[in-house]
């Protein structure tokens, strides 16, 4: 079993930055993929970035790319989401989700295990 806790999250002016963590415990295996997803109101749960545990390639939303930065520590077992330059439509509760079985299609929340509660990021104009 694989717990996450997110925390981070706040209200921040568009054009600011905000880092967001993941303590990971449990089980936590070198063929483990780590994800952060985000749910905007009234819409699907969308992919933001992903990260493998052992290799650290990494993988961005085109929304996103050149503005957030996945991460991890794996002394502090702990998964990382820099955000910059962030934009309205970045408002969301953002959750990390980690993959047990390392499967292709990083982008689908369906082949995500384990999930954190969320944390919400609102940024304001």
């Amino acid at each position: 079993q694989v717990q996450l806790v997110e925390t981070g999250g706040g209200l921040v002016q568009a054009g600011g930055s905000l880092r967001l963590s993941c303590a990971a415990s449990g089980r936590i295996l070198s063929n483990f993929r780590f994800g952060w997803f985000r749910q905007a109101p009234g819409k699907e749960r969308e992919f933001v970035a992903a990260i493998g545990w052992s290799d650290s390639v990494r993988f961005y939303a085109d929304s996103v790319k050149g503005r957030f930065t996945v991460s991890t520590d794996m002394i502090k077992r702990e998964l990382y989401l820099q955000m910059n330059m962030l934009k309205r439509e970045d408002t969301a509760v953002y959750y990390c989700a980690a993959d047990s079985h390392f499967e292709r299609d990083y982008w689908n929340d369906y082949v995500y295990d384990y999930w954190g509660q969320g944390t919400q990021v609102t940024v304001s104009s």
